[in-house]
């Protein structure tokens, strides 16, 4: 899915200025007059940011914010506050608010901060992609090899990995071996790396 810069402000002036300047950097933006509005037609895929505006008469910016992490929403969203709502906004920030920007704003700033929280989102989505793959490929190990795998992670000794599971030696190589295929890696080294991306201990 496209990246889309989503604004959501009650002015209109406001929306219409903000939109011309993120289409003049060649970027998808859809416009709403309201929270409920967003949250209505928001898809649980979309990718981008959120330019949200902190006062709103249905639904103000920060519960929006909030409903929106209650959705589980990953999509970064910019505060554009006035002076009086900085602190609220330095709040949200602290509860995961990518960034806040006050009004009035420097036209070159609010672009250059729109693209950094769209590389964000990016870089966030391909980290996601990466840990469901890794974890399709545990979900594939038998609980043996998961066994095995825990030992192999602490750099056990084949020797010791049969003496602990009491199995034969010739039996912890064929399960390492089956298990190194279904994680697609060559060494131990690469097994523990994907095994810190998908936060197995």
């Amino acid at each position: 899915m496209e990246s889309t810069v989503y604004i959501v402000d009650d002015d209109r002036l406001a929306r219409e200025s903000l939109k011309w300047l993120i289409e003049s950097a060649h970027l998808p933006v859809k416009v709403f007059d309201c929270g409920r509005a967003f949250l209505d037609q928001l898809e649980p895929a979309a990718s981008g940011c959120v330019l949200l505006d902190v006062r709103m008469p249905d639904i103000n910016g920060m519960e929006l914010f909030a409903r929106l992490k209650e959705r589980g929403a990953t999509l970064p969203v910019i505060i554009v506050t006035g002076h009086a709502d900085v602190a609220m906004a330095v709040r949200a920030m602290k509860t995961g608010a990518y960034d806040f920007v006050e009004k009035p704003y420097n036209d070159a700033l609010m672009l250059e901060r729109v693209q950094s929280a769209i590389s964000y989102d990016l870089d966030n989505r391909r980290n996601r992609r990466r840990v469901n793959e890794i974890r399709q490929r545990l979900d594939q190990l038998t609980p043996r090899e998961q066994q095995v795998m825990t030992y192999v992670l602490r750099s056990t000794q084949n020797k010791i990995i049969a003496t602990k599971l009491g199995i034969s030696i010739k039996t912890v190589e064929l399960h390492r071996a089956n298990l190194m295929a279904k994680m697609e890696v060559a060494s131990p080294t690469e097994l523990v790396r994907l095994a810190l991306i998908a936060g197995v201990e």
